[in-house]
């Protein structure tokens, strides 16, 4: 009997731990708010950019859209102010037909070309490489002495980089011309403007005498006959054939190579 009554208390006792345990921790807990409390609104996605954020350095943050070169380089030449002192060669012709050069200079500009330093292209156009233009202005004005100065924008079109220059040497206006280069792709655009530059500086010196026979139709004709041939060569890839001119001191290199004349056939252009 003893036994029994003492495992009915144990059962209630243990029955009640559940509720006075709870009834503790609720006295413990932090206060809920009622349910009709109001509720701060919920912040957007704008309101979580930082405090010193401002419209100029959100701008500022924003990538700029990249510009195609075919749609030109946006180059101009510098304006310069009315006041300045210097020489605004965009615009201004100073020196131009103002004084000779010098005996010696004149001697060292139109002597005559040096055959070796004559070069052919494969459709039989005589030329000068452009080097050599610039070691006869270094060696009759010295190194710093000339220059060529743009006389307008860079205009690219659809095959063709074109800009006006302008040769000033000693400080005076010498010639100007246009210069022009090919290009068959967009990424060949800043190699096609150093060209461009090369070929108005070689037509700047025409005006100094600079390699004139290059323009004198008897000279090429002669050039021609004395150290020049013709010849049909076949690529080595694709076996398209074609004319082809080079210097009789010079041998052809790879892919091409020569076809004897028996085997010469239909010619097809590359």
């Amino acid at each position: 009997m003893r036994t029994a009554v003492r495992q009915y208390q144990c059962r209630r006792h243990l029955s009640r731990a559940p509720r006075i345990w709870q009834q503790a921790a609720a006295a413990t807990a932090t206060p809920s708010q009622p349910a009709n409390a109001a509720r701060p609104p919920p912040r957007s996605p704008a309101t979580h950019s930082s405090p010193t954020s401002s419209p100029a350095a959100d701008h500022a943050l924003t990538p700029s859209p990249l510009h195609s070169l075919t749609d030109g380089l946006i180059d101009p030449p510098p304006t310069l102010d009315e006041h300045e002192k210097q020489v605004d060669w965009t615009r201004s012709y100073h020196g131009l037909s103002s004084t000779p050069f010098s005996p010696e200079q004149g001697q060292l500009l139109m002597a005559p070309v040096t055959v070796d330093d004559i070069e052919i292209k494969p459709d039989g156009i005589l030329y000068l490489p452009e080097i050599k233009y610039r070691r006869i202005l270094n060696r009759v004005f010295g190194p710093g002495g000339w220059g060529l100065a743009p006389r307008g924008e860079t205009i690219v079109t659809g095959k063709l980089v074109t800009r006006e220059y302008g040769l000033v040497c000693g400080g005076r206006l010498v010639s100007i011309a246009r210069g022009e280069q090919q290009y068959f792709d967009p990424d060949g655009i800043p190699t096609a403007t150093e060209g461009c530059k090369s070929n108005a500086l070689m037509r700047c010196c025409k005006d100094l005498g600079i390699a004139s026979e290059l323009w004198d139709p008897r000279y090429i004709k002669g050039f021609v006959r004395d150290h020049a041939k013709e010849m049909i060569v076949e690529h080595a890839v694709t076996k398209k054939r074609r004319k082809h001119w080079m210097r009789r001191d010079d041998e052809l290199k790879y892919p091409l190579k020569e076809v004897p004349a028996g085997q010469a056939g239909q010619v097809r252009k590359v």
